[in-house]
């Protein structure tokens, strides 16, 4: 199970939001790269890097940012981003920039042409990213929940050819209250296709709960606010997951 720690980029700064409200960000780094490294440093094997700006606005607005946060890590650990990418042409981009995969959120809901298109052209390098809450999947930055059932997504995706399914709910992102494991499995259970979890770890115990369903194809958990809170050690958390983690 990788523990995968979030850089979310808000006007070239890393920040954390409160359920994806843009108004409700906290700045805790106006350094990327710095703070990429940081986490390289406490034993991250992937990076989580989201452009906020892009997310809302639909085109990425943080380039500058990502840029310097590959410039940073170079080829040591997978960089993994997502917001605001609706065409071909910012994924090729990103990709020959270095990132290893790219994420279609609002894009892939609102436009599934796309993603299919997205998954034919770079094999292995899509994941999709699912916000949901309730079960109904929201876009744009979160700000419209629409009337999709994400676990009937989830598996349409799948059939396109997705690298993974990053899930995210949104009813605790950002809030310190514990993982939605329950919804967490139900999506993951039918798939087969690896899904990363997101939104509310934080601290020791969710891991342990994460961990205690992985073999329901669950791979990877990502953590934002708890790491820079302090309710989280990052390097305890992957060395706890290491433990967990069955060997083959």
């Amino acid at each position: 199970m990788l523990i995968i720690p979030a850089i979310d980029l808000k006007d070239g700064h890393c920040v954390r939001l409160k359920q994806g409200l843009m108004e409700e960000s906290t700045v805790f780094s106006e350094d990327p790269a710095a703070t990429a490294q940081h986490w390289l440093d406490q034993g991250a094997r992937r990076l989580h890097l989201v452009d906020l700006n892009g997310a809302f606005a639909g085109k990425p607005k943080n380039e500058a940012a990502v840029r310097s946060i590959i410039a940073s890590v170079g080829s040591d650990v997978p960089v993994q981003l997502g917001g605001g990418i609706r065409d071909l042409e910012t994924i090729e981009r990103y990709l020959d920039l270095g990132v290893t995969y790219i994420i279609v959120g609002t894009a892939a809901v609102k436009v599934p042409g796309f993603l299919h298109e997205a998954c034919d052209a770079f094999p292995g390098h899509i994941m999709v990213g699912l916000d949901a809450k309730g079960g109904k999947v929201a876009v744009n930055g979160w700000s419209k929940l629409t009337g999709h059932d994400v676990a009937d997504l989830a598996k349409r995706f799948e059939d396109y050819g997705v690298e993974a399914i990053i899930y995210t709910d949104i009813g605790r992102d950002g809030m310190l209250s514990g993982v939605n494991i329950e919804a967490t499995v139900e999506l993951a259970r039918p798939l087969h296709v690896p899904v990363i979890a997101s939104g509310g770890i934080t601290n020791l115990d969710d891991v342990r709960k994460l961990c205690a369903v992985q073999g329901e194809g669950i791979t990877g958990a990502i953590t934002g606010r708890a790491i820079y809170e302090g309710t989280l050690d990052f390097r305890a958390a992957q060395a706890l997951a290491d433990e967990l983690t069955p060997r083959l």
